[in-house]
């Protein structure tokens, strides 16, 4: 008998049939286990039914426990979507992909009432974005196919100067983050009404996230050296000077608020009547030499603009001589007037690798290394404004110290501190300076996730903010209490964003989502500079890609934070790595960026980043706009 075309066998389609029925048992198993994940959060979800986020991140736990690379191969050459993009919904994805496959293989297959292409699949993306417009409100009209938020960490200057928070606004900024570490609730008061009245004037929105400080540990006080002052002087090639050095001088007790880069030194108000422009004051320097400054210009009632042309040291309360307009030793007033006080800067702290670095309680202030010819009589040290960590150190355990510039281990401890040897540091040694964070990522310290001090930052926050920022989140059991303590203030429908700053914490994660998306709005900050050290660079640039993967299973929006753009924030410089970590930001809800002198430029780069990226990329989907080449 001579075979026909329909006997021969389809080993195309024993494929298929194969990959069926691996995807169909696949599904089950994903069902199943991530039913018995659930159960344990019954109890968190008051009307007895699990949500399609909760039930969404369980299915992606369930089916990311599987090593599937295998199967993706097999599917990616049937030329079959692929479950790479499952995460919004993951048993729609099963279903769409079964689907094809029963299609391809059952000659009498008839699809059910619901389309599994349409049913649910879009659902997932459309509570990621509801989700994301509840937390930061509506896009900005001309960052409309941008699809993520600018958020920008407000200066103390945005208290005081409302045309920096109008342009901040103006430029892309949908959210304004206030960390409690800094400032003090006048300050914050003076920024909310600044970026409130902006909205109202502009017509845009901008969502208020207030940070708690939380157990942030840093580096104390560093012990400052002589009261004088260097003005430093702009020369070209030939010695000649092309910038003068200026500073400011102001008869208001709280320090000039023109300028807040400039040093500003106070003087008597008798004096400061007298001043006038092109007016000059002499004074001898701690070199002993003669110096003048010039009044350049009235900045406010209070302050006053001058320079000197020549490199001077200037002390604190040294007297002060008003001479005429041509800089001349004949003083146009006989009264001689004395130069406020004012601290010295800090002594500079500089170790290097191998070099010990002792670790003191906080109200100890920090000092260089002290030497004998060539001996060392007492280490460097620094202190830690949490005290208590110390004596819960122990012998070989890390530290790292100002987002990971500074590596040590633990030496010794002893009752003046913790004794550390210098493990890791730049060319060069690395300076220390104070209020830097201390991480210790492998001790534990069981500290109480909220401070005196948070408890009482959540009471103004609970009244003015629309987010509140939960520093250092690491349980399930913090979230609890900092929801408890919200609900003390009738604040139960504040969001909470948990900003992951350690290992615990990603650890946790899916914990922490699945016992708090069933009863409060959530969102998460990836706080990548805390998580680095803690991690590791290379650890965090997988972690930050899980996470991102976790929370669009859950429908949470994210935040993407720390040094995005740094360069141009701090320095007006433009880094090609810095933009190609920008572009890869864009895959969460909102990105933030830190404050910095050149921050209206790192905003408008970053919405061009985010407009371009977005017409290319939605999460981990190609887009596939046309290219024009």
């Amino acid at each position: 008998m001579v075979a026909t075309k329909k006997n021969i066998p389809d080993p195309y389609e024993d494929v298929l049939k194969q990959i069926l029925a691996e995807v169909v048992d696949l599904r089950k198993k994903i069902e199943i286990n991530a039913n018995l994940r659930l159960q344990k959060y019954h109890g968190n979800f008051h009307s007895g039914y699990f949500s399609k986020s909760a039930c969404n991140l369980a299915h992606y736990l369930a089916m990311r426990q599987f090593d599937l690379r295998h199967l993706q191969d097999r599917l990616a050459q049937a030329g079959l979507s692929s479950l790479g993009r499952a995460e919004a919904s993951v048993l729609s994805t099963f279903d769409s992909l079964i689907d094809v496959l029963q299609r391809a293989t059952e000659k009498h297959y008839q699809r059910g009432e619901k389309n599994p292409c349409e049913y649910g699949f879009n659902r997932g993306q459309q509570l990621l974005e509801q989700h994301t417009i509840e937390l930061f409100g509506s896009f900005h009209e001309h960052n409309e196919y941008g699809r993520a938020h600018v958020m920008v960490t407000l200066p103390t200057e945005a208290a005081l100067d409302y045309s920096l928070v109008s342009s901040l606004l103006e430029k892309g900024m949908t959210s304004a983050r206030i960390n409690c570490v800094h400032d003090d609730p006048v300050i914050w008061q003076a920024m909310i009404l600044n970026v409130r009245r902006a909205e109202t004037e502009m017509g845009r929105s901008c969502r208020i996230l207030m940070d708690l400080a939380g157990h942030k540990i840093r580096t104390g006080a560093i012990t400052p050296g002589p009261s004088i002052y260097h003005i430093r002087v702009q020369k070209d090639r030939t010695g000649k000077v092309v910038t003068p050095g200026y500073l400011i001088l102001t008869s208001n007790p709280k320090g000039a608020v023109a300028d807040s880069t400039l040093f500003c030194v106070s003087i008597p108000k008798p004096l400061h009547q007298k001043l006038a422009e092109d007016l000059y004051l002499g004074f001898i320097d701690s070199q002993n030499k003669q110096r003048f400054l010039k009044v350049e210009k009235a900045l406010s009632d209070t302050d006053w603009l001058v320079s000197c042309d020549k490199t001077a040291y200037l002390v604190s309360g040294c007297t002060l001589t008003l001479t005429a307009p041509k800089k001349t030793d004949d003083p146009i007033s006989t009264d001689q007037f004395t130069l406020g006080e004012f601290t010295g800067e800090p002594l500079d702290i500089r170790v290097f690798k191998n070099q010990l670095l002792l670790l003191t309680p906080g109200n100890i202030e920090g000092k260089p290394a002290e030497q004998n010819k060539g001996l060392l009589i007492h280490p460097a040290q620094i202190g830690c404004t949490l005290s208590s960590v110390l004596e819960k150190l122990k012998i070989g355990q890390s530290v790292w110290i100002d987002d990971g510039k500074l590596g040590a281990v633990v030496e010794a401890v002893t009752e003046q501190g913790a004794l550390l040897r210098v493990t890791v540091e730049k060319a060069g040694g690395v300076r220390i300076q104070s209020d830097k964070g201390i991480n210790f990522p492998e001790a534990v310290f069981n500290l109480p996730p909220l401070t005196p001090k948070d408890l009482t930052d959540l009471d103004f926050i609970c009244v003015h903010a629309d987010l509140v920022g939960f520093s250092f989140v690491e349980t399930l059991a913090d979230m609890e209490k900092l929801m408890s303590e919200l609900a003390k203030r009738n604040a139960s429908e504040l969001p909470v964003i948990a900003k992951i700053e350690t290992n615990l914490a990603v650890k946790n994660l899916p914990d922490i989502i699945l016992g708090t998306i069933g009863r409060h709005n959530l969102g998460i900050m990836i706080a990548r500079g805390d998580l680095a050290v803690e991690l590791g660079s290379a650890r965090l640039a997988e972690i930050q890609e899980e996470l991102l993967w976790l929370c669009e299973a859950a429908h949470v929006p994210v935040i993407w934070a720390t040094q995005v753009l740094e360069s141009i924030t701090k320095k007006g410089t433009r880094s090609r790595p810095e933009f190609t970590d920008a572009a890869m930001a864009v895959r969460a809800e909102c990105v933030m960026l830190n404050k910095g002198p050149y921050i209206l430029d790192a905003i408008e780069a970053l919405v061009s980043v985010m407009v371009r990226m977005h017409e290319h990329q939605r999460k981990k989907f190609s887009r596939l706009r046309a290219l024009h080449w």
